[in-house]
């Protein structure tokens, strides 16, 4: 009897979590989070201290100083308009995040509505929401950008729709996708069978359950729409002068790649950074959302 009454005491201890196992935990043990988040959120500052200070301002024109070298009063140099470097590449990472979170907003909005009403409701409302999907690859980001242009213009709204509607369809098939695999499983068959329906199926179980899918993904987006605005802006499709971006200083930079090279190197280090930085920290909470792999941790 003693030997029975012994056992619930010693339960506790053997099923004790570790510090290790919590999120944050685990997330700072892991290299690709660490240095994915470090560097995503050195792009970050740089947007949001571009907001109250630069060293310069971006937009004063200098014919006088332009392609200076590096020194005290300019650090990075200046451009062939005379523009200070490092104020260009502040008020640039601004940019780059604005068009990037909207983009990436809208394409979360109605990619994860459609995949969502899509996995719900089967039938011909599944199908007719796939094929749109199907359509919609047919227009990448620079053909919808092309378009967009001819009717309404460049500029920052054109690269903003073209990107946004661009990362629609990849986001319809994910949802889709990851919600028809919840749909199947036991806990919803229950919750079919208590009398709940299917909306509220898919707020209280299907959404919650595929969420930190979507956050690995937008993740990836957002990286996939810098690279996407910074093509546009180099094109002359995106951001437009005197707004300073990445895409608009290597447009720049362009015909002085043998007087002044590093006016490329700037811009394109930066984009590498942040893309970097993102794709890094996708592949962290990946590995971090994965049970199978929270396991082993």
């Amino acid at each position: 009897m003693s030997a029975q009454l012994s056992t619930p005491v010693d339960a506790p201890v053997a099923t004790r979590p570790l510090p290790a196992r919590t999120f944050w935990g685990r997330a700072l043990r892991h290299r690709s989070f660490v240095v994915g988040g470090v560097l995503s959120l050195l792009v970050i500052a740089s947007a949001l201290l571009s907001l109250v200070w630069t060293p310069w301002s971006p937009y004063e024109i200098d014919i006088a100083s332009k392609l200076h070298a590096p020194s005290a009063t300019h650090w990075l140099g200046t451009d062939s308009f005379g523009r200070d470097i490092v104020s260009l590449l502040l008020a640039g990472a601004r940019s780059t995040i604005l068009v990037g979170v909207i983009a990436v907003s809208i394409g979360l909005t109605f990619g994860v509505c459609l995949g969502l009403i899509a996995s719900a409701k089967r039938g011909w409302t599944e199908e007719i929401i796939m094929r749109f999907s199907d359509f919609t690859f047919a227009f990448p980001a620079v053909l919808s950008a092309i378009m967009l242009a001819a009717v309404v213009g460049p500029g920052m709204v054109t690269s903003i729709t073209a990107i946004g509607i661009f990362q629609i369809p990849t986001l319809t098939r994910l949802t889709r996708g990851s919600a028809n695999a919840i749909w199947a499983r036991e806990f919803v068959l229950a919750a079919r069978a208590s009398g709940k329906g299917a909306f509220r199926i898919t707020i209280e179980h299907v959404l919650p359950n595929i969420l930190s899918i979507l956050i690995v993904q937008a993740t990836i987006q957002f990286a996939l729409a810098i690279l996407a605005e910074a093509a546009l802006s180099y094109l002359g499709l995106g951001t437009q002068p005197p707004q300073p971006s990445w895409g608009r200083m290597l447009n720049d930079a362009q015909t002085l790649l043998f007087q002044s090279p590093m006016l490329a190197v700037y811009p394109g280090a930066s984009i590498a950074i942040a893309v970097l930085g993102l794709n890094l920290l996708g592949d962290g909470l990946r590995d971090l959302f994965d049970p199978r792999l929270a396991r082993e941790r």
